[in-house]
């Protein structure tokens, strides 16, 4: 009896607090669900699209004039002007360098007067012979005498002709001593030095006709079964932008021996200041063109070199979640990436707060 007095007073108590722990416990999932809500992160989203994808490769070309000429003297001597310098455009027949020409040009000063000696010669004898046949006319002179005259006057009229002939061969060599451009061009490397003595095999530049250019590019012999005529090529500038599309129009038949890869050209169109003849230049072949999802560059996230992307996803209870799924990456298309496994059309990849994500974390898509 003094127990159950006792125990009545707290029997109040008791039921007061285990409603409370009812009531509150009733209330927890809906605060939680208010929690999760509020804890979605607005983002903005971009669902995956197909688009064109090249599929290339980037190699070194050469770019070559078809018109390029070695320049080198045809008479030997020392070198005693250079008139251009390395990038100069020349025009044909512009003199570039001049050999020393003072022995040459006592030469033809000397058959000048020995060609004048003849031509005195030859006008005296032709005086005497028209004088001489005059006299055999008024029967003066015998035949012989007229003969002599005539073999005399045609010995000096030969004489005088060769030393005309032989002034002009030692004019023309004298001009060998100016050399000059073969055409309109820019000047190469110019090796030589004021002072320098030269001979016919010595290099003394190089004249580039700077139109009709052509990329050289050696493709691997592993692609041998791609390559092919009419294939799109894009050189590239140093800035990593196309600087002229261009399609291979000529194949080798023969594989290089040394390069082990394949020649093809590819025509230039571009002026001398965009590109000059034996520039080195990137040459991307276009293998082909096929559509692939892309997706911009700023939804990629790197994770210890794994690429991943966060995809807004659906959930069962209805809220939506960042999933990170990891990508494969092709070629940047402008300012987009191509994927080649891990995305397909149609997904929504979040473009915006990426760095605040984490796997399966709230998000509220924005668009």
């Amino acid at each position: 009896m003094r127990f159950d007095r006792l125990r009545r007073p707290f029997l109040p108590v008791l039921s007061l607090a285990a409603i409370a722990l009812v009531a509150q416990g009733c209330r927890r999932p809906d605060a939680a669900a208010n929690g999760s809500a509020m804890q979605a992160l607005p983002v903005q989203t971009l669902a995956v699209a197909l688009a064109p994808v090249a599929q290339s490769s980037d190699y070194v070309a050469t770019i070559k004039s078809r018109r390029s000429a070695t320049v080198m003297p045809q008479v030997d001597g020392n070198l005693t002007q250079i008139l251009v310098k390395s990038g100069d455009h020349v025009r044909s027949g512009q003199p570039m360098m001049v050999i020393d020409p003072r022995r040459q040009q006592a030469l033809v000063d000397a058959q000048k007067s020995t060609e004048n000696q003849k031509k005195a010669l030859y006008d005296y004898n032709q005086l005497q012979i028209e004088r001489q046949r005059k006299l055999f006319d008024a029967g003066v002179v015998s035949r012989d005498a007229l003969d002599q005259a005539e073999q005399s006057f045609q010995n000096t009229r030969a004489d005088w002709q060769a030393a005309i002939a032989t002034r002009k061969s030692l004019e023309e060599q004298l001009a060998y001593y100016s050399v000059k451009a073969p055409f309109d061009g820019i000047v190469g490397d110019i090796p030589v030095h004021l002072g320098d003595y030269v001979t016919s095999s010595t290099s003394l530049t190089t004249v580039d006709e700077n139109k009709d250019l052509e990329a050289y590019i050696y493709v691997p012999t592993d692609r041998a079964g791609e390559v092919r005529m009419g294939l799109p090529v894009q050189l590239l500038g140093g800035d990593g932008k196309i600087v002229e599309t261009t399609s291979i129009d000529f194949l080798s038949p023969q594989v290089d021996s040394q390069l082990q890869g394949i020649l093809v050209k590819a025509p230039v169109h571009s002026t001398a200041d965009v590109l000059r003849s034996a520039q080195l230049v990137k040459a991307r072949v276009v293998w082909k063109t096929s559509p692939q999802p892309v997706i911009p560059v700023l939804a990629v996230t790197r994770q210890g070199g794994q690429t991943f992307v966060f995809v807004a996803q659906k959930q069962p209870d209805g809220h939506t979640a960042a999933r990170q799924i990891a990508v494969t990456l092709g070629d940047t298309v402008g300012n987009s990436y191509a994927v080649t496994s891990g995305l397909k059309a149609g997904d929504k990849v979040i473009v915006s707060g990426t760095q605040f994500l984490v796997d399966n974390m709230p998000v509220m898509p924005l668009g």
